[in-house]
Formats: C-alpha cells, sequence, structure tokens
C-alpha cells in the first residue's frame, strides 16, 4: 500500500508539500497540487484523517445539533449545510436529541467538550445560559440556524412576520373566525423548547388583535408541528360551538393533516374552511396548500458558510441574518363564501 512517502518522491516534492496539497491548504501553487493529486491518484493514496487532525489540530468536521432529524424543517437545513461543508473538504457529524433532555446535557457537557468537531451549528434549540457558556470555553465558532442567542451569530426568519402574513391572508379574504394550530412546550421536556410556536403564535394573535377580531380559546390547539398532530388538532376543532372558517396552521405538516381532518369529517376545503400553513414543504403543492414559504435548504447553506469563515478568521456582519419569507397562494384558501 503506497504511503505519503511514496507521493512525494512520485510528484518530486517534499512530504510536507503532498499533506498541503491534499489538505486544500495556501502555498501550493495550482501545478504543484495538481501534480500532486495526480500521483495520489495514481497510487490509489487516500489519506488518514485521523494522522490530518493530529497534523493540523482541526478534525474538518462540522457538529449539527438538531432536535429531530426527521422533520422537514431540519433535514431542509442540514442538507443544504452539507452540500457546501462537503466541497469544502468538512464532514458532518450529526447529534440527534429528539428530545431527550438527558442526551442534550450529555452532549453540552461531554461530547462536544472532546473537540471532535472544529465548528457546532445549533438548530432551532435555545440554550440555555450554561451551554453558551461551555461552547464559550472551548473555543469552536458557533452558529444558531432557525433561532436566535445574543451571543452567538444566528441565520433564521421572523417567524412573527411570517405568521402575520398567514393571517392576513385569511382576513384579506374576508376570514374573521380564525383558528390557530401550533406547538407548545412540553413542560416535563424544560429546556427543550423552540422560539418558533411562541412566536407563530404570538404573530397570529397580534394580527387579529389588529384587525379588531376575536379570538375564541377553542380555536388555539396544538398539533406538535406533525401532520398527525395537525389531524388530531383539528378533530378539537370540530368539536368547538363556534366552528372556524379558517385554519393558520405554524406548519405545513400540521396543515396537510389539518386538511384531511376536515375532508374526512365532510368538509370541503377551501369551500367551507381554508387552510394556510408555513414552509413550503415539498407535499405543499401536490396537496395544493397555501403556504408561507422559508428558504429551509439556503439557511443550512448560509450557517455553514459563516462557521466556514469564522474557521479562517472572518467574520460578517450582521452578525443576526433574517431571510425574507414569501406567500405562495393556492387552491386551499378562498374568499369567505
Amino acid at each position: 500500500m503506497s504511503g505519503i512517502k511514496d507521493v512525494a518522491r512520485e510528484a518530486g516534492v517534499s512530504i510536507a508539500t503532498v499533506s498541503r496539497a491534499l489538505r486544500g491548504l495556501p502555498r501550493v501553487s495550482e501545478e504543484t497540487r495538481e501534480r500532486v493529486l495526480a500521483a495520489a491518484a495514481r497510487m490509489e493514496y487516500v489519506a488518514s484523517p485521523n494522522a490530518a487532525s493530529l497534523a493540523s489540530g482541526q478534525t474538518r468536521t462540522v457538529g449539527v445539533v438538531v432536535p429531530n432529524v426527521t422533520r422537514w424543517f431540519f433535514g431542509s437545513v442540514i442538507h443544504g449545510a452539507e452540500e457546501l461543508l462537503r466541497t469544502e473538504g468538512y464532514d458532518v457529524l450529526l447529534y440527534d436529541i429528539t428530545g431527550e433532555p438527558a442526551a442534550r446535557d450529555r452532549l453540552f457537557s461531554t461530547y462536544l467538550l472532546r473537540k471532535r468537531v472544529d465548528a457546532v451549528m445549533v438548530l432551532a434549540l435555545r440554550p440555555t445560559p450554561e451551554e453558551v457558556a461551555l461552547l464559550a470555553r472551548i473555543g469552536s465558532p458557533t452558529v444558531v440556524v432557525g433561532g436566535h442567542v445574543p451571543e452567538w451569530p444566528s441565520v433564521r426568519i421572523d417567524d412573527v412576520l411570517a405568521a402575520s402574513t398567514a393571517v392576513q391572508h385569511l382576513i384579506d379574504l374576508g376570514h374573521t373566525r380564525i383558528a390557530h394550530i401550533g406547538g407548545t412546550p412540553d413542560p416535563e421536556h424544560a429546556g427543550l423548547e423552540f422560539s418558533t410556536p411562541g412566536d407563530r403564535l404570538r404573530g397570529y394573535r397580534q394580527t387579529m388583535a389588529g384587525a379588531g377580531l376575536p379570538i375564541d380559546s377553542a380555536w388555539e390547539v396544538t398539533g406538535d408541528f406533525t401532520a398527525h398532530g395537525g389531524l388530531s388538532a383539528c378533530r378539537a376543532l370540530l368539536e368547538a360551538a363556534t366552528l372556524p372558517t379558517a385554519v393558520f396552521a405554524a406548519s405545513d405538516e400540521m396543515a396537510i393533516g389539518a386538511t384531511h381532518a376536515f375532508r374526512a369529517a365532510g368538509l370541503r376545503v377551501p369551500e367551507d374552511i381554508s387552510v394556510i400553513g408555513i414552509d413550503d414543504h415539498e407535499l405543499s403543492e401536490f396537496f395544493e396548500l397555501t403556504t408561507v414559504a422559508q428558504p429551509a435548504h439556503d439557511l443550512g447553506s448560509l450557517g455553514a458558510r459563516i462557521l466556514l469563515d469564522a474557521l479562517v478568521g472572518v467574520h460578517h456582519e450582521p452578525a443576526s441574518l433574517v431571510l425574507p419569507t414569501v406567500l405562495i397562494p393556492r387552491r386551499s384558501t378562498a374568499p369567505l363564501g
């Protein structure tokens, strides 16, 4: 099996130059880099990642802390980040805590302290002051995607504005009885809550109040940001004394579940009841769902770029990027008949 010395001899350069060329480091001419890569390919030489890590002090790995990797939003963000990181020679190490407080505690108190990653991307979680202090002590660049932490750079959307856009669309169509399907923190899982559910609920309430519209307490139901949760939430709405004429779901998955529940109950969407979501989930067009689209893939890509720049000492302003959302009208909403 060929080694780095063999590649250096074949390319006519030093071992240090081979190492720098294969790792994509500067101070190697393009001609020399191509000669080294060609020699390595001919000899089927693959550099040891462990050896490279020991030599450079870097792992060429970015850790991504995700609450639940199976959810559409998180998967889309990770895809956007991984695409960019891969082209820059970085691997992604996923830490999926899946709503388990003990797993989160182990992650922040032990795993990330072992320096297995060069940088950390936190998706949507609201870190505690202790967790912020731990990562600050490690010194690894950190970015939050889908949330905001004053101590770290972040990439997100304005969830209050996105919710307001959705509700205002229903109001503009003439609806006054508008329900909300969202998510609430589980009191048994303190510290695992996200800012998104509360922000979208606030956008709903502020827009309703601004239009002088009342909110029936029976119209605010929890759907857990899943299609099944949206289905269950709508069954509760169907038992309300006064049925709403429109529903704002804080995610497309809940909106899809709600649409199924209404149709199963014999209601027509949108003739009898309008439904709108947030996300522009990959299935939204299939279900003809009106939605407020958020650029989940771009959120991940921009978060990764911030980390890559920070690793080479480049820091951008503003530290917090807020990407725009776009209303996409489809057939699930219609004027009040």
